[in-house]
């Protein structure tokens, strides 16, 4: 199975950089294809709308490195959205590139299996509701199958998300996929 991790975070050693390592170490051991972008450090520009992805020659306006990730994001079969909840969602950053998925909107449609991973420092899931709602109405219009959740409240350091059980979440959710 090829997957596709895209990661919001913009530190490189954070509480969703590990459940991400945690993830990709379970995935690797069944035998899955990864690949993964880190939105963060990468330059992508937020959708503006303009339609020409839509147009009569379909390309997007912004040459930016959507283009490294758009094959790959066509291929998938899983796709792995990972992000901290920064002010009750995804951070910008993710949110960002997945703002950018409606140039391939047709292609993306059906038959792919859909993750979600967030860390945050709130220790209840109400900071973490509008990243499931989000999740779960793009999973639907796009007709993914949802293969889990990893919802790590109380995790603002690393330290602090090693010692629960979401990295072992993050890890059996790879394995399982």
């Amino acid at each position: 199975m090829k997957v596709v991790i895209i990661t919001g975070s913009p530190h490189k050693n954070g509480t969703t950089a590990y459940l991400t390592e945690q993830f990709i170490k379970g995935a690797e051991e069944a035998g899955h294809e990864i690949f993964r972008f880190d939105a963060a450090a990468k330059d992508v520009h937020p959708c503006i709308a303009c339609e020409k992805c839509h147009g009569d020659v379909p390309v997007c306006v912004f040459k930016d490195d959507m283009q490294e990730l758009n094959p790959h994001l066509i291929e998938a079969d899983a796709i792995v959205l990972v992000s901290p909840i920064y002010y009750y969602d995804i951070n910008a950053q993710l949110k960002a590139v997945i703002d950018r998925f409606y140039a391939n909107d047709a292609v993306l449609h059906g038959s792919k299996k859909a993750v979600l991973m967030v860390a945050m420092a709130d220790d209840t899931m109400e900071s973490a509701e509008g990243a499931l709602a989000s999740f779960k109405g793009m999973a639907k219009y796009l007709e993914w199958e949802i293969a889990g959740t990893v919802v790590g409240v109380n995790c603002m350091t690393p330290s602090m998300i090693k010692n629960t059980d979401y990295p072992k979440q993050a890890y059996e959710l790879g394995k399982a996929l």
